[in-house]
C-alpha cells in the first residue's frame, strides 16, 4: 500500500497527494464523502483544512475523519 507524504486542497472536492514512492497525483473526493464522519466534509471550509497524520501517513482532518491511500483508489 501507498503511503501518503502530503496532501494539498486544489479546489471543491479535490487534493493533490504525493506518496512515499516519488508519485503525485490528483483525487476527487466529491462523491467519496459518505457516512457521518465524512457528512462535516461537504462544508470547504473544513474539507479544505485536510493534512496528513505523519505516524499513520493518512489523509485526515481535525473533525477525526480520515482516509488511507487504498480508500483513495491507489495501489502500489
Amino acid at each position: 500500500m501507498l503511503h501518503i507524504k502530503s496532501a494539498k486542497h486544489i479546489s471543491d472536492f479535490k487534493l493533490w497527494l504525493s506518496f512515499d514512492d516519488g508519485s503525485s497525483g490528483e483525487v476527487d473526493l466529491k462523491n467519496s464523502l459518505i457516512g457521518p464522519v465524512f457528512e462535516p466534509l461537504k462544508d470547504i471550509s473544513l474539507f479544505s483544512k485536510v493534512s496528513v497524520d505523519p505516524e499513520l501517513e493518512t489523509v485526515v482532518w481535525p473533525n477525526g475523519a480520515d482516509l488511507y491511500s487504498s480508500r483513495l483508489g491507489f495501489r502500489s
